[in-house]
């Protein structure tokens, strides 16, 4: 057994928090013969070590355990899990993503004094939220580890890999006493997905418009009364990768790094970023959107109450509260205020647990630019699920589909009401005011 583990034993029992989704350390051990370290102190010293060998290592800082040779950034260190395993050994838990934007979650155990800690020991724990190992304790108090059989997310939501289905599109139009326009958004195929339209039942003569801005593409249709109650019908067949960070070039800041009529940039919004950020004001800004991403988490609640679903962002910062729309709005707010380019996206999430039926309506989800990437976040999920905090963290799962990207959509022809908040549900417009049209989704997953 590894020297660090000597410090494990004691007459007291030791409680050991660790959970298949959550990163496991020791609790302190309550009889030090020393003044035990602050957590502070063993934050700085873990961080300090990561940076040197980051200096050491033309930029990446590098992690090797038995199955791993890695080549690393810093996301943050796990301050809720950092510990004091005995007077001169410490516990740390880091996340780190590598050059290709899977996130590692690693163990560290430390050794030594402020100014003169060695590394004893570095094993990966976790990739993208899934752990390798847990910790189990002997009936001598030592510990050690144990592998875990192969884990699965599909219980709360996620497809991994790639998934494979058709989409079903429907539209009911509501009874017209006059002329009227819909605007119905068209998902599209790109990196991430690939799109074919099986079938389309329309009413009327169409046309594709083109937002060259956001690259959406919107079905338009010019209406009557003797189109009341008809029905608009688009089929899709789709095959969907998981998502993670891909590189790009650097975004336009005319379009990711301003405010939206719903999301505004500056004034309170860059307050409070800087105060939720801290420090990390200084650091990079795949910590920094880390850590605002962990803020909204932390200070909302997953709720459709009130006037939800605009993606508000003063809404979300006023209630603290909202649905998708108001976690991922907030979100953009906070990071284009301090220099995060950021935008939105919008579609729908299909059932992991089912192979067919209805979904309860659009997800919407965003991503942010560091590091020559964008990375995909879904701060609403990670709320609804903790377990897979991590995992949203730069993950989109495959069981979902993408419609549309951007706020404040201009077209041409527009409606006369001015640039469309968001577009997943079709808007339908008479006499220059928006009227609902009862939607559904439906799909039935391909082997």
């Amino acid at each position: 057994m590894n020297p660090h583990f000597r410090y494990f034993r004691t007459t007291l029992a030791i409680l050991f928090l660790i959970t298949l989704y959550s990163c496991g350390v020791p609790e302190t051990a309550k009889n030090q013969t020393a003044a035990p370290l602050a957590i502070a102190e063993i934050e700085a010293e873990i961080k300090n070590y990561i940076s040197q060998k980051t200096q050491e290592n033309e930029g990446f800082f590098p992690v090797k355990d038995e199955n791993h040779d890695l080549k690393m950034k810093l996301v943050r260190v796990h301050t809720e899990y950092l510990s004091n395993l005995g007077p001169e050994s410490h516990f740390a838990c880091v996340d780190l993503v590598d050059e290709n934007g899977d996130v590692y979650d690693v163990d560290f155990f430390m050794e030594g004094t402020p100014g003169s800690m060695e590394i004893t020991s570095t094993s990966v724990h976790k990739l993208n939220g899934k752990p390798y190992y847990s910790w189990k304790q002997k009936q001598d108090k030592t510990w050690y580890k144990m592998p875990l059989e192969k884990s699965d997310n599909s219980l709360l939501g996620v497809k991994e890999g790639k998934d494979s289905f058709e989409f079903y599109y429907t539209v009911t139009l509501p009874t017209l006493t006059q002329s009227a326009e819909i605007w119905i958004p068209m998902a599209l195929s790109d990196a991430f997905q690939e799109v074919k339209v099986l079938e389309k039942n329309l009413p009327t003569g169409s046309k594709v418009l083109k937002d060259q801005a956001n690259t959406n593409e919107v079905l338009y249709m010019s209406l009557g009364p003797e189109h009341s109650g008809k029905q608009i019908s688009i089929s899709y067949a789709v095959t969907r990768s998981e998502k993670g960070p891909y590189a790009a070039p650097q975004p336009d800041p005319n379009l990711y790094l301003v405010g939206n009529k719903l999301m505004p940039i500056g004034g309170r919004f860059e307050e409070i970023a800087k105060e939720a950020l801290g420090e990390k004001i200084k650091d990079s800004h795949l910590i920094q959107a880390r850590r605002l991403y962990d803020y909204i988490i932390e200070t909302m609640r997953y709720m459709k109450f009130g006037d939800f679903g605009k993606g508000d962002s003063n809404y979300a910062c006023d209630s603290k509260t909202g649905n998708c729309s108001e976690f991922h709005s907030y979100f953009i707010s906070l990071a284009r205020s301090v220099g995060i380019p950021a935008r939105f996206a919008i579609g729908a999430s299909i059932p992991s647990d089912r192979n067919e039926g209805g979904m309860d309506g659009y997800h919407c989800w965003a991503e942010f630019y560091a590091d020559g990437k964008w990375w995909p976040v879904d701060i609403s999920e990670a709320n609804k699920y903790t377990a897979l905090a991590t995992y949203y963290f730069g993950r989109h799962p495959a069981n979902r589909i993408e419609f549309t990207r951007g706020r404040d959509l201009e077209l041409n022809p527009g409606p006369a009401s001015g640039p469309i908040n968001f577009l997943v549900y079709p808007y339908l417009e008479v006499n220059g005011k928006e009227v609902k049209a009862p939607t559904t989704f439906t799909f039935q997953r391909k082997s």
